[in-house]
């Protein structure tokens, strides 16, 4: 498995391109200098070997992986998608048309537009603010643009490689430098983004469906970046309020109550920053009802020591679950990415069990403090406005509600 690793993401496109990360990502299998997009399908597939290209916030990934018998070639095939994309115009125009009618699709989903809102609240002008383009933003996109945006982040000083498997070290770096050894460096990229705002209040985001038999509702604060030291006692925490189906929310609200098919929370934890959420899909009659539900949890966890069943439960979870992601060698590989791009001890993995069971009820309750706040949670709700303000309005300092364009 194969995977090079660049230290730039949808975070960085230009301000104005938005989107130019995630397009330039997508073609980079649509043909290079030495093969057409079908011919490179084609090779890919004789080997029985994969590549793929993504990005994400933060980072962007070519990945690869094949029979050992078969790594020379298809390292070969990597350098030349990462190295000489073409970028054909035939191609570049489909990825428009199809990407626009992705996003019509996607602004019809109440999740997305709940998610769409509650990234602008929390992270104001903070890139991590924007979720998705626009269909304006990709139907102005050049391949001028695409190139160029290739050439200025796709550079050895921007990026790592990490392989797994069944590796001769000196005849790998051999056939590593003879493919990429005249890859040219270029500048680094730049992370002086405005921080994301303070909140001191609540507020209540309505995005009105007229008619919605259901509400989305999220209730979100500002978190922390994934090398946070409090990492662990933030897992266990949201393993006992809302990770998984015998979490605290989950069962209060759906188990005792009735209102959702599930209720959860979420740390999302990224380089730079991070957000904690509490979500449920609920019935649009009880909004209100589930609000204070909610609030409760929220307020319990922050006030009352977690009890040590409980806290055992959560615990042998995340040790239970944890080496199943490192069964298969692609799990392992992207274990170890992701251990070496957001900068994890040299030892993180396999010390992962130990500081989980590490964890008290007392760390428990002061990450919850710190990062569980529902003073200054934006709600956001996607539902029928009528039906839900008299239910949600007094829960919030504020409200605004919006469409769903």
């Amino acid at each position: 498995s194969y995977r090079l690793a660049f230290h730039s993401g949808d975070i960085n496109d230009p301000k104005d391109a938005t989107g130019l990360t995630s397009a330039m990502t997508s073609m980079l299998t649509e043909g290079t200098s030495e093969y057409t997009s079908l011919q490179l399908a084609e090779k890919i597939e004789r080997l029985g070997a994969s590549i793929s290209s993504s990005s994400s916030d933060d980072f962007t990934i070519v990945a690869a992986s094949s029979l050992s018998l078969y790594a020379t070639e298809v390292l070969h095939l990597m350098a030349e998608v990462v190295l000489r994309p073409t970028f054909p115009e035939d191609e570049l125009d489909l990825y428009r048309r199809n990407t626009v009618e992705n996003l019509k699709f996607q602004r019809s989903q109440p999740g997305f537009l709940a998610s769409e809102q509650a990234a602008r609240l929390v992270y104001g002008k903070h890139p991590y603010s924007k979720v998705s383009p626009n269909a304006n933003d990709i139907e102005k996109l050049t391949r001028e643009q695409v190139v160029k945006f290739h050439s200025a982040r796709f550079v050895p000083n921007n990026a790592m490689f990490i392989v797994v498997g069944d590796v001769k070290k000196d005849e790998f770096l051999a056939d590593l430098n003879e493919l990429f050894g005249d890859w040219t460096p270029g500048s680094g990229v730049s992370h002086n983004f405005p921080e994301p705002p303070a909140r001191s209040a609540r507020s209540l985001t309505i995005v009105d469906r007229p008619g919605s038999a259901q509400s989305n509702i999220v209730l979100t604060n500002l978190g922390v970046k994934r090398d946070d030291p409090d990492y662990f006692p933030l897992i266990v925490m949201n393993q006992v309020l809302g990770a998984g189906a015998s979490s605290r929310v989950f069962m209060n609200l759906r188990e005792e109550k009735g209102f959702t098919y599930g209720a959860y929370t979420r740390l999302e934890t990224k380089k730079l920053a991070g957000e904690f959420e509490a979500t449920a899909e609920v019935r649009t009659a009880v909004t209100g009802d589930s609000l204070k539900e909610f609030f409760y949890e929220l307020e319990r966890i922050r006030t009352e020591k977690v009890g040590d069943e409980e806290l055992a439960d959560a615990k042998n979870f995340l040790t239970g679950v944890f080496p199943l992601r490192a069964e298969t060698q692609s799990g392992m590989t992207t274990l170890i990415v992701n251990q070496h791009l957001y900068g994890l001890p040299e030892d993180y993995l396999q010390t992962y069990g130990d500081h989980v069971d590490a964890v008290t009820p007392e760390q428990v309750l002061a990450v919850a403090q710190k990062c569980v706040r529902p003073d200054e949670m934006a709600i956001v709700i996607v539902g029928d406005a009528e039906e839900v303000l008299p239910q949600a309005e007094s829960y919030a300092a504020s409200v605004e509600i919006f469409d769903t364009d």
